[in-house]
């Protein structure tokens, strides 16, 4: 198994923002296993974290800017292609700005600080999301197709076509990370075309562009009068001029097809936002900052619900409680006891979850019903009370003077029925927890079907 991996020292970076304008200093940190990529802006009264996934992206216009209440960071896409490519799974990034330097346009200065810091190796294993069937993403308004295919790797092929003689239609595909991503893709700089130029500074963006951080693709004819109009505009020493190779200025191309190439690093550095390492094949027509975040949003549900379906499934579960804790803990005992183990506990998300192995030999199977044994709903929701009990009882010091009462039920539901040979997985949130009084809901499971769900209340009271 691969293990995750982080930098080995801080390093900083300062400059301009592309779109605001700002001067900033960015400072990458090593970050602890399972954090993934985390911004923090460090001019702010106090310490403000913005975590690098979808649920955090605000704004996509010409980048993407992620951010929490009116705390906002700009165009990120760059920085997060640079530590996906270098396959650093953990990193903090603070920035003393609203924007990360722009550099050349690229995503090199973040490599090459990168590259600097070091990287090194840390204990826990690297997830990764192997995409299992085709995940399909269309926009028929703007032509765009993107599609993830099942691959045990990760590779991206991306197509440009702008409808636009000054660019034509171009391709570009990345088939190994590790070997091409420094050296044939970090360097691909950003681009516009000369006609976008003044409705971007109209738009209260570029305020920090130049000839040196952008490719300005001639689309239009300009004579003396227009170059100068742009050499106020972008703030220049010398009036642009056009060029035989298609580029203001006669800016040379690091490769035929920059502009291809950049635009698979910015989808590199958006599908970031799924917040944990991809393997597909990934095909993309016509993609832009939008569209990769709402592909991102795919992914990251797909993510989020196979994990969640590893979480529940107990084959691949240490028992974080088993029975014999459990007698220690809960005051429950034969016939009542409606728990086996507990799988999984997290204080944070307010979660547990517990598995109930349903036999034959249950006591109430001969009168529930003779000749066709379902297990009684009232039972289902006991068993959910005692989960939701242990997360309790847990965190108690002397659980011995302290019992927990049924209170209330509402959005009681019963899907199917349970029967002898089922497994419970049954999976309970603390929704709140004030004066002894406890609201929680209970979802239970079986073979990843939901067989019931309800929302109950629960008072701790003394034993006496």
């Amino acid at each position: 198994m691969e293990k995750q991996r982080t930098i080995a020292k801080p390093v900083s970076i300062s400059g301009v923002g592309l779109h605001t304008g700002n001067i900033t200093t960015i400072t990458f940190k090593p970050a602890p296993a399972n954090t993934h990529y985390v911004f923090v802006r460090t001019d702010l009264p106090e310490r403000v974290e913005i975590p690098a996934i979808t649920d955090y992206v605000v704004d996509l216009s010409r980048g993407t800017t992620l951010g929490t209440g009116d705390v906002k960071v700009h165009t990120v896409e760059h920085v997060l292609a640079a530590i996906v490519g270098l396959q650093i799974d953990n990193c903090i990034i603070e920035l003393s700005n609203n924007e990360p330097p722009v550099g050349d346009g690229s995503s090199k200065i973040f490599v090459e600080a990168l590259l600097e810091a070091g990287v090194v190796e840390q204990e826990e294993e690297r997830e990764y999301f192997a995409v299992e069937e085709q995940i399909y993403y269309k926009n028929e308004h703007k032509f765009v197709d993107i599609v993830a295919l099942p691959l045990n790797d990760y590779r991206l092929t991306v197509m440009v076509d702008y409808f636009n003689p000054a660019l034509g239609s171009q391709h570009s595909g990345m088939f190994d990370l590790k070997k091409e991503f420094i050296d044939e893709f970090a360097p691909a700089r950003t681009f516009c075309f000369l006609t976008e130029v003044e409705m971007l500074h109209k738009s209260g963006l570029i305020k920090g562009g130049t000839l040196d951080s952008a490719l300005v693709i001639i689309d239009k004819d300009i004579d003396a009068a227009g170059s100068k109009a742009l050499q106020a505009l972008l703030d220049l020493a010398e009036a642009p001029k056009e060029s035989n190779n298609g580029i203001l200025n006669g800016t040379e191309l690091r490769f035929k097809n920059e502009p291809a190439r950049h635009k698979l690093l910015d989808m590199i550095g958006d599908l970031a936002l799924v917040g944990v390492p991809i393997k597909a094949q990934i095909l993309a027509a016509r993609p832009g900052h939008a569209s990769n975040f709402e592909f991102a949003k795919m992914i990251r549900k797909q993510y989020l619900e196979k994990r969640k379906k590893n979480k529940l499934n107990p084959s691949k579960k240490e028992p974080v409680l088993d029975i014999f804790k459990i007698l220690e803990i809960i005051p429950h005992r034969f016939p009542f006891l409606l728990v086996d183990k507990i799988i999984h506990f997290d204080p944070d998300e307010r979660v547990i979850v517990g598995i109930k192995n349903v036999t034959i030999n249950e006591p109430f199977f001969p009168g529930h019903f003779p000749g066709k044994p379902i297990m009684p709903g009232v039972l289902i929701c006991e068993a959910m009370g005692q989960v939701g009990g242990l997360y309790v009882w847990n965190s108690i010091d002397d659980i011995s003077k302290k019992l927990m009462y049924f209170s209330g039920f509402k959005n009681v539901k019963f899907k199917k029925p349970v029967i002898p040979g089922d497994q419970l997985v049954i999976e309970v949130k603390l929704l709140s927890m004030k004066f002894g009084i406890l609201m929680y809901k209970g979802t239970v499971f079986v073979d990843d079907d939901i067989v019931a769900e309800a929302e109950f209340q629960a008072a701790l009271v003394d034993r006496e």
